[in-house]
């Protein structure tokens, strides 16, 4: 079998480009006659390796000098509890519900101060972004929490909340390097790279210098400290070598494919093809609010459990896999990250209109 279409929502697609990169390094990188995934962290080939996937992150999202980007183990649910355990001055934050995991961040940041819930939008299954432009944020709130993209659900902010002066901290795991952002307007902004950049187990987190600091919860285990991490350029252990060699790669080819800003092109004429057919379709409709609909994560259903099933397994046999929903919304989900090509959303597409005619 030859390559299919992988919807999958994570670990999710890679371009096709960088997997012949990989393979065509994978005995010997560069050179050095072995490959990253045996290299010494310590030597001078991998701190290079290192640096440039750095110094391309930082161009592609022109992150300001005063913020750090730290490569780290854990994915992005272990940062459910290194924030306010780093971040919980007064032990207070204020999350923002609009999903599984901001759920579980939610729930994680009460084992370490009072977590606040400022707004949800748990009544309608998250199928929408709560109104966020006026939130009765606590005074003495050390910050204020977001999932930007919602994976499961397929929402997404497309304005960000009103934080009141409040430093905002967001988790863009499925929708990082999906279009440009402002990194200035974020305190701490970060993601596991399975979704949009790279292999699974590690996550991403671009923080503002002056919250790196000694001043710590107590008992905060030393792995778990962003000066640490910061202090050791990412190295205080040896770090995700492999995962961030990947990176490094889906980084230059996304300044080969024009940067962030031709991406979110790209991604909304993807999108556009899949919700056009979706508002249109007598058979298959979307499970979002139109204004908060995300680019990445398209969820939809036909409104028959049996005929869900149907499809899911018709479209695999079609060679359209993981199209199968999150257990809790059911149905299906197809994720359209940055290396899904165009011609993969339109395969969908042609597909799901014959199902129609033949399940009609």
């Amino acid at each position: 079998m030859g390559r299919i279409y992988n919807f999958s929502a994570g670990p999710a697609v890679l371009p096709e480009d960088v997997l012949k990169e990989l393979a065509a390094e994978m005995m010997d990188y560069n050179g050095t006659g072995m490959s990253v995934m045996e290299m010494s962290h310590r030597s001078a080939a991998y701190q290079a390796i290192i640096d440039a996937a750095e110094a391309d992150l930082r161009e592609l999202m022109n992150i300001p000098d005063n913020y750090k980007v730290l490569f780290l183990q854990g994915g992005a649910s272990l940062q459910f509890a290194m924030i306010p355990m780093n971040l919980m001055k007064n032990k207070k934050a204020a999350h923002i519900v609009t999903g599984q995991w901001a759920k579980k961040a939610y729930q994680e940041a009460k084992l370490y101060g009072e977590a606040v819930e400022v707004a949800s939008s748990a009544d309608k299954t998250f199928s929408y972004i709560p109104d966020c432009s006026d939130l009765d944020i606590p005074e003495d709130a050390d910050y204020v929490y977001i999932c930007e993209n919602n994976t499961i659900y397929g929402t997404k902010f497309h304005e960000l909340p009103n934080t009141k002066g409040k430093d905002l901290v967001s988790d863009v795991s499925s929708c990082f390097l999906s279009e440009p952002v402002d990194v200035s307007k974020y305190a701490v902004i970060y993601g596991g790279v399975q979704k949009n950049i790279g292999p699974a187990g590690m996550v991403i987190v671009i923080i503002r210098e002056d919250l790196i600091t000694e001043d710590v919860l107590p008992g905060t285990p030393t792995m778990m400290k962003y000066k640490i991490h910061a202090d050791n350029g990412s190295m205080y252990n040896t770090p995700p070598c492999y995962n961030i060699y990947v990176c490094g790669k889906v980084f230059k080819w996304l300044k080969k494919m024009g940067g962030l800003s031709a991406m979110k092109e790209l991604n909304e004429k993807k999108a556009k093809i899949l919700y056009d057919f979706l508002d249109e379709s007598k058979l298959f409709k979307g499970t979002v609010e139109k204004k908060d609909r995300s680019l990445m994560n398209v969820p939809f259903v036909t409104g028959d459990a049996d005929l869900d099933a149907k499809f899911v397994k018709e479209a695999k046999a079609a060679g359209l896999e993981n199209l199968k929903g999150h257990r809790t919304v059911g149905g299906m989900r197809a994720s359209i990250y940055n290396a899904m090509p165009i011609e993969g959303v339109q395969a969908l597409v042609d597909f799901m209109k014959k199902f129609e005619e033949e399940n009609a």
